[in-house]
């Protein structure tokens, strides 16, 4: 099973011919409105429920990755066919222009002011060091700028004129992140600001004067800084005491004024702001916005502000027009949005998908109240509207904290127990959210249920909430997860024989701290990318990450609280068969995991399957391997839960 499998040569036509077709960004459609009729047919050669298997699922298209140019002629998106991401430009006949074949695939871009260049980082095996290579975004041409495949680069910045760039890099040390500025396309990079820790350019302004920069403390606090590049000298413009998140911040041309997100409210809840740039008086929009400010932008000009708020999951977006004060309106279609950017004019680009929509691109015109979508994604034959949409559910944990879950059960549901799975997010501070799942709803069409929990610690609900499973409360998470699987069960939903639990990255640690915990409660179990020995993580961690780590779990010094948490020592609990997936240059959580909770069930006599990535990182990104894995995961639970 270790082995990677090829895509056939059918497979690859099959993706080739259901490939993602670009609509005219012309054609606008009202939202709602199908894009074209559907004729009656004679024949129906497919009456009845129609399940293809679970490759042709998890090839259901979307798009990510998407920008606009100012003038709105030009839209970037990458698209889902390509084995790995890539980007492409949406030519004026409407067709996707591929730009980039990185084997990897990149890891993110960003384009010039003009729009017609890119700076785009790409890794390698998914070992997450992106590389700079500078990009024609009309023909494809491209460069590489600096090689140091040791290094990691990112955060750029484009000079107003398009001249220069600014960016974030570990390659002066290997560890802290310093700000360089480099001329394109060949000249040497130049330090601008040495600190230690994490610090990423943000803004330059109209002269090049002055730098917006922000400098991460820990994963639960950050600031802002001003730098004046002709005399080094910053002043601070986030100051406070404690630890508190500003995850947004831009300012306006004449950097006179931001508009900034953060948590540093009296009760925790994270909006959206003003702020003066020479007293820091801050006014927030909305003082009795009751849910998190979940993303935001300013445009260029400073005209327009765009934010969206997560109310139980959901986005609610904004649209502001900062010149005439008033509210414009948005797009009403019920469910997550990604921003992609804006147009001189006013319109901006956003990506939107929900439980049974797939991801697409759409421009947005509010004075127009119109909807032009850019993309139609490939659905695969299968019909994707009738795909589930979740409850939201809420139950008691052990000391009565109600815990928010999605509780997705088949179509055809009507009482009594079935196989379930819950499902864990990662982070820890993630969110579980009701997106467009292909694989949830290949196992809801074969009889499976599933619940996703979003356990204290989880984003979205506030600071007190988030801190909850800090350090020496890392287990009361767990026991949140265990609440839930008992809710499960006393409900009538699911039996402990036929209840699985899956989750990445932390949603890993999740899962074999739930089968050491509490090992009667579940049947089957995987563990993919996830941690099961907090020593050897924080160990082996990149280092660069090593602190911000520490600030969630807890230090090293305190090994033995780190191993009272770990499930690499409770492994004579675990009753249940486990699938271990994981990659091997995974940088965040090293596949030494995997290996030792391998190593040691195996010589217990334990029930344990894995895979193994050679070419991959912190999870699957090539689409023969994401194939694979699902595959395998689904085989793994209809053997042991059905």
């Amino acid at each position: 099973m270790n082995n990677i499998k090829s895509i056939s040569t059918t497979v690859l036509i099959l993706i080739l011919i259901s490939i993602l077709i670009i609509g005219c960004i012309e054609r606008r459609e009202k939202e709602g409105e199908s894009v074209a009729a559907t004729e009656k047919r004679l024949n129906d050669f497919f009456e009845g429920d129609y399940i293809p298997d679970i490759e042709r699922f998890m090839q259901i298209g979307y798009v990510t990755n998407i920008a606009i140019s100012k003038d709105g002629r030009r839209v970037f998106l990458s698209p889902s066919y390509t084995n790995a991401p890539q980007v492409f430009r949406v030519t004026d006949g409407g067709w996707p222009y591929q730009l980039t074949s990185f084997e990897d695939g990149l890891s993110w871009y960003r384009l010039s002011n003009d729009s017609y260049y890119a700076i785009v980082g790409a890794a390698v095996g998914g070992d997450e060091n992106a590389q700079l290579y500078l990009l024609d975004t009309e023909s494809g041409r491209i460069k590489k700028l600096i090689d140091r495949p040791e290094a990691r680069f990112g955060g750029v910045v484009w000079s107003k004129d398009d001249d220069f760039i600014y960016f974030s890099s570990n390659m002066g040390n290997l560890k802290d992140f310093f700000i360089y500025k480099l001329e394109l396309p060949d000249r040497e990079a130049v330090l601008v600001k040495e600190k230690e820790g994490w610090n990423v350019p943000i803004q330059v302004n109209e002269d090049g004067r002055y730098l917006l920069y922000e400098a991460a403390v820990s994963s639960r606090d950050n600031n802002f800084y001003l730098l004046d590049l002709e005399t080094g000298t910053q002043e601070i413009l986030t100051p406070h005491e404690g630890e508190y998140l500003y995850p947004f911040m831009k300012l306006t041309p004449d950097f006179k004024t931001a508009y900034l997100t953060t948590n540093n409210t009296p009760d925790g809840i994270t909006r959206i702001a003003e702020m003066s740039v020479m007293t820091n008086e801050i006014v927030f929009l909305n003082s009795n916005q009751q849910w998190e400010c979940e993303s935001a932008a300013l445009s260029d000009d400073g005209h327009y502000l765009f934010w969206t708020i997560n109310e139980e999951g959901y986005d609610r977006p904004h649209f502001k027009d900062l010149v005439t004060g008033d509210m414009l309106p948005v797009p009403g279609m019920n469910g997550l949005y990604s921003f992609g950017g804006f147009t001189a004019d006013g319109r901006f680009l956003f990506s939107f998908h929900n439980a049974n929509h797939a991801p697409n691109a759409w421009i947005w015109n509010p004075y127009e109240e119109m909807g032009a979508r850019v993309t139609n994604v490939s659905t695969m034959g299968i019909d994707i509207s009738e795909f589930v949409e979740p409850r939201l559910i809420k139950y008691e944990s052990f000391d009565s904290l109600e815990i928010p879950a999605f509780l997705y059960l088949p179509s055809n549901y009507t009482d009594g127990p079935i196989p379930f799975i819950m499902d864990f997010h990662g982070g820890p501070e993630g969110q579980f959210r009701p997106s467009f799942n292909r694989h949830f709803n290949y196992l809801l069409a074969n009889g499976f249920g599933i619940m996703a929990p979003n356990v204290r610690g989880s984003e979205g609900y506030g600071k007190e909430y988030l801190d909850m499973d800090n350090y020496k409360n890392r287990l009361k998470s767990v026991a949140d997860g265990a609440a839930g699987a008992r809710w499960l069960i006393d409900n009538g939903y699911t039996t402990s024989d036929m209840l699985g639990v899956k989750g990445g990255s932390y949603g890993g640690y999740m899962v074999m701290a739930l089968i050491t915990e509490y090992p009667d409660l579940f049947a089957a179990a995987m563990n993919y990318i996830g941690i099961v020995n907090f020593v050897t993580f924080l160990e082996n961690t990149a280092e660069y990450r090593r602190e911000f780590r520490e600030s969630e779990y807890g230090p090293l010094s305190d090994r033995e609280f780190l191993r009272s948490i770990s499930p690499i020592h409770k492994v004579d609990k675990i009753e249940c068969p486990l699938l271990v997936i994981h990659g091997e240059n995974d940088p965040r959580v090293p596949v030494g995991e995997a290996r030792q909770i391998i190593r040691e069930l195996k010589s217990r006599g334990g029930e344990v399957d894995s895979l193994i990535f050679p070419d991959e990182g912190h999870g699957a990104s090539k689409l023969e391997n994401r194939l694979e894995m699902y595959r395998t995961m689904v085989d793994f639970f209809k053997k042991h839960l059905k």
